[in-house]
């Protein structure tokens, strides 16, 4: 049945149109994605001076997936809960990957039988406990999240070239429990969630390695957005504010990597995919439609989903190269939108109604990435082509209220770390529209930037501010936060998400939505 909604949904603006964005402080590393770890471990051993006759020479002892104990994890991965550097800067050398890129542990083996592929782990736990407590402070007040994360993973070893993982999350959100604010759909909805992480076997082959189930596959390298990362779904139902691991939703997906020299090639298949979670309307964070014309309601029908087809499963191809220095990848990537578009019809009788449904299109996408390092500068870009996405219009005679547009992206940022226990990060972006549409919102040509000032006071308190906005100073959003390390395991943070613009801005929606938080981490 239709749900019916009581007033009229504020307006989408695409001022970051159709771009698949996170803002966490920081992008997280995924330490089970091969090829992402294949070029960052090459730059970093690069960078400390090692010489190519110094690289490991098995595949496991420069690939091995063993994961770090809490301890390690904590002190290593140099992430809080919302994926913000905690290790100290100085801790490593001004301008190396280990500290722009938190991946220093994976340049070498933990242990012995890393370093021998004929000796076999025992399987290895690990996993946190993440409570978010966020209160909304614009009228109408209320609590929006009072979120309980547990999530446990296990790997272990069949054999030498045979390797396994599973992993499981669960999500209580209890202010679905102790307050009344939303409508009973959007509580059934995210009150309680079991959630499959990754589940996969890696079987290795010489210089081909294939990983076969549920899988995170991150070809995005720019820090805090996800314009490359063009595979990955997304759980959209706290917008773009968790961090990078909690956002990502997993893919059903046999993956193919060849490894030779510097060259890595990775063939992907994904038969059955997984889409962006993006809630029930009444939500905190629902995906707004444009609006209607004056008078007339608004009703949504359930999403509807692509049906399991040959035709409808999502394929693609992603070569990279690591030369003088330059990490260098192209990709191609044919699928079923991640990202819903809400097709609309307008019902005349016995009220006009606008009827909108959320569908998924088939998008082809041509992008590549690159990163070099010169010294205590990082610079990283991104490029995506996207052919045959659908936005919505606000003319009220189209028939399906949406258009197909082809779209160009592009992304620059430099990392800057020659300060002492500063980071400062500055990235701008811009979004093409070929053959633009009047009626859409986005403009022709859409310019942004973002901002992330990050710095340690003390062994065990950080403080940063991460800012995005649109070239006119419209649009945006800023998110300080206070971290603290109390132990190596536990972390405290305390951060506030403020959102200002049009009602049809990417952010200025959620003008109303301005909140505080507390969260509490445990990792083990």
């Amino acid at each position: 049945m239709p749900i019916k909604i009581s007033k009229p949904v504020a307006g989408l603006s695409l001022v970051l149109a159709g771009l698949p964005l996170s803002v966490a402080a920081e992008q997280s590393i995924d330490r089970s994605d091969l090829a992402d770890r294949w070029s960052m471990r090459q730059t970093g051993i690069l960078l400390a001076g090692k010489s190519p006759a110094a690289l490991p020479t098995s595949r496991d002892a420069l690939f091995g997936d063993e994961q770090p104990a809490a301890e390690e994890a904590a002190e290593s991965s140099g992430e809080s809960g919302d994926g913000e550097t905690m290790k100290s800067p100085a801790a490593d050398p001004p301008g190396s990957r280990i500290l722009l890129f938190g991946d220093g542990d994976e340049l070498q083996p933990k242990s012995a039988s890393l370093a021998q592929p004929s000796s076999l782990r025992p399987p290895g736990f690990r996993g946190f406990i993440q409570n978010v407590m966020a209160y909304t402070w614009p009228e109408p007040r209320h609590w929006s999240e009072m979120m309980t994360r547990a999530d446990l993973s296990a790997q272990g070893d069949f054999s030498s070239q045979v390797k396994w993982k599973l992993g499981v999350r669960v999500d209580y959100d209890a202010v679905f429990t102790f307050t009344d604010f939303y409508p009973q759909a959007v509580a059934n909805d995210q009150r309680f969630n079991v959630l499959l992480r990754e589940n996969y076997l890696d079987v290795g082959a010489g210089d081909w390695d294939f990983r076969l189930g549920r899988q995170h596959i991150v070809w995005g390298e720019m820090v805090g957005l996800l314009f490359g990362d063009v595979v990955s779904a997304k759980d959209m139902r706290q917008f773009i504010l968790p961090k990078f691991d909690i956002l990502r939703i997993p893919q059903w997906a046999a993956r193919a990597e060849y490894f030779k020299d510097d060259l890595h090639a990775e063939l992907v298949w994904i038969p059955v995919a997984s889409y962006d979670n993006i809630g029930k309307p009444g939500s905190e964070f629902f995906a707004y439609t444009p609006p209607p014309p004056p008078g007339v309601a608004t009703v949504f029908r359930n999403e509807k989903f692509p049906t399991r087809s040959l035709d409808n499963t999502n394929y693609g191809l992603r070569l990279s190269m690591l030369r003088d220095g330059w990490d260098v990848a192209a990709f191609a990537y044919s699928s079923m939108s991640v990202a819903p578009t809400f097709y609309r019809e307008i019902v005349v009788e016995p009220l006009p109604t606008a009827v909108y449904q959320a569908r998924h299109d088939r998008i082809n996408q041509f992008g590549t990435t690159m990163a070099k390092d010169f010294g205590t500068v990082v610079l990283k870009g991104e490029a995506v082509y996207t052919r045959g996405r659908n936005y919505e219009v606000t003319n009220p005679f189209d028939v399906d209220g949406v258009v197909s547009q082809n779209t160009f992206t592009w992304v620059l940022g430099l990392d800057f770390n020659q300060f002492t226990d500063t980071r400062i990060n500055v990235q701008v972006f811009q979004n093409h529209f070929f053959d633009h549409n009047p009626y859409i919102i986005p403009d022709s040509n859409t310019y942004a930037y973002t901002l992330l000032l990050n710095h340690k006071l003390s062994d065990q308190v950080e403080a940063q501010a991460l800012w995005i906005s649109n070239v006119q100073g419209t649009d945006w959003m800023l998110r300080p936060r206070v971290s603290w390390n109390v132990e190596k395991n536990w972390g405290l943070a305390l951060g506030v998400d403020i959102f200002h613009g049009p009602p049809d801005g990417y952010f200025g929606r959620y003008d109303a939505k301005d909140r505080v938080y507390t969260e509490i981490l445990y990792s083990f």
